[in-house]
């Protein structure tokens, strides 16, 4: 991923955990600062098609990286103490830059307006998105990239959520929901009604925000204690006579637990 920031006139900030901040323009800004930092995003995510066939070669599971895109004024400088200091930025947008990257599902690459807008003539996005992030008073809308046709054509992946079987189930779940990244102390109880490899469908006792966080506790035979807890994102949340049917992707669970889940599938395809 660096090589490709690099290839495409970016630099790298920092690395956060397993994120990667990514500017360009910083030092010596041009007009196609943006169109650069799109194409890259793409390229980045097309070479997440070779980490993952090699994956699968070697036996280790498919990885996926989402990716938010801003643009905007930012402060730049050294920024510390004596003790430690590193040239850096901060502000508003590189703050709503992270919010947005939080938004993102696998393989997604989730632009704001000001971007979306300044990229207009080139680019191609799916249906805007309203979500609520923190620090900001009123709804932020984000688009999906779709494509761009600058400096070259390019289409970014299409990432299936439920690229598996899909079987009807019905067992007893909780979750919690995630605030910054902190798992509320508040649990509630829902009900699965069908479930997938990387997901599932369950009716629950309250709406929650689309793209929210939730963790999920499975209380089914097929998974073991140690594995039972799953992070999830909400993809949507109809309201029905007295729960919300909710679409639910797994963004985080351990190899015993996905290899349970789809052990469970298959047998379950296999009797029908």
């Amino acid at each position: 991923m660096c090589e490709i920031i690099f290839r495409f006139g970016g630099s790298i900030d920092k690395f956060m955990g397993d994120s990667i901040m990514a500017l360009f323009g910083l030092t010596e800004q041009k007009k196609d600062d943006l169109e650069r930092a799109i194409a890259c995003s793409v390229e980045m995510q097309r070479a997440m098609l070779e980490i993952n066939s090699e994956n699968s070669k070697q036996g280790y599971p498919r990885l996926f990286m989402g990716i938010g895109i801003n643009t905007g004024a930012v402060v730049a400088g050294h920024l510390g103490s004596e003790l430690h200091h590193e040239y850096t930025v901060i502000g508003d947008e590189v703050n709503l830059a992270s919010r947005i990257e939080a938004y993102s599902l696998r393989g997604q690459i989730l632009l704001s307006d000001r971007s979306r807008t300044l990229a207009d003539d080139y680019i191609e996005v799916g249906e805007p998105n309203q979500v609520l992030v923190k620090g900001k008073q009123v709804p932020v809308t984000l688009y999906e990239l779709l494509s761009t046709s600058r400096p070259r054509y390019l289409e970014v992946p299409r990432v299936e959520s439920r690229r598996s079987p899909r079987i009807e189930v019905d067992f007893p779940i909780s979750f919690q929901p995630l605030k910054d990244k902190a798992v509320s102390a508040q649990s509630y109880a829902g009900r699965a009604i069908d479930l997938s490899y990387n997901g599932l469908q369950a009716h629950l006792p309250i709406k929650l925000q689309l793209l929210s966080d939730i963790r999920i506790t499975l209380y089914t035979s097929l998974m073991s204690e140690q594995s039972s807890h799953i992070y999830a994102k909400i993809l949507d949340c109809e309201k029905q006579q007295d729960s919300w049917l909710s679409r639910i992707e797994f963004t985080g669970i351990d190899d015993a637990g996905q290899a349970a889940i789809k052990t469970y599938i298959d047998q379950a395809v296999g009797r029908r």
